[in-house]
């Protein structure tokens, strides 16, 4: 195996990133407080074509040196919009007609393998919310969403870095949207 040079992986410039038609999915960052962590949530946003990625609370906002050193750019490929109250954020989804989910482990949550991406609706676009790295996402946030999702895990943790699961949540939107389609 020889790996591929950055000149044959077809890489969109940035122009050709911002025209390409998106992943129907917005991340939303409830309070995050390591600039890494947003940094690399935005470098996978670009690696899955999201929508955009909604900034809010404590949560920095571009530019930023340190959310750089982990994006690589990808705050620039990615839309993003700042909310200092998350609630606002998912107040605006809903009127846009978003489905909204938070990743969290709550009663009757949604197991991420069982995510139906056709539900509402065949054309659904949805927004995940993510927590805090202690606190996980607001329970004012919980009862706003539509439902939860959790990523099922098998250790003594049960816990996962932010940005770990946000890119694992992207993929599995990505699988289940772009290369599965459902």
């Amino acid at each position: 195996m020889r790996k591929l040079r950055t000149i044959e992986m077809n890489r969109l410039s940035l122009e050709e990133f911002k025209e390409a038609s998106k992943l129907p999915l917005i991340v939303v960052l409830d309070d995050v407080r390591s600039l890494h962590n947003v940094g690399s949530v935005f470098r996978s946003g670009d690696a899955f074509r999201i929508e955009a990625v909604y900034l809010c609370g404590i949560t920095a906002t571009p530019p930023n040196a340190e959310i750089h050193k982990t994006a690589l750019g990808g705050e620039d490929s990615v839309d993003w919009k700042y909310f200092e109250n998350t609630e606002d954020a998912v107040q605006e989804l809903h009127d846009k007609g978003y489905f909204v989910y938070s990743v969290e482990q709550v009663e009757g949550s949604t197991k991420l393998q069982s995510l139906n991406v056709h539900h509402p609706s065949p054309s659904a676009r949805f927004a995940v919310v993510f927590g805090n790295e202690v606190k996980g996402v607001k329970q004012s946030v919980v009862d706003r969403c539509d439902g939860c999702l959790e990523i099922p895990q098998f250790g003594t943790k049960h816990s996962l870095n932010v940005s770990v699961t946000a890119g694992i949540v992207m993929w599995e939107f990505a699988r289940k949207l772009f290369l599965d389609k459902g």
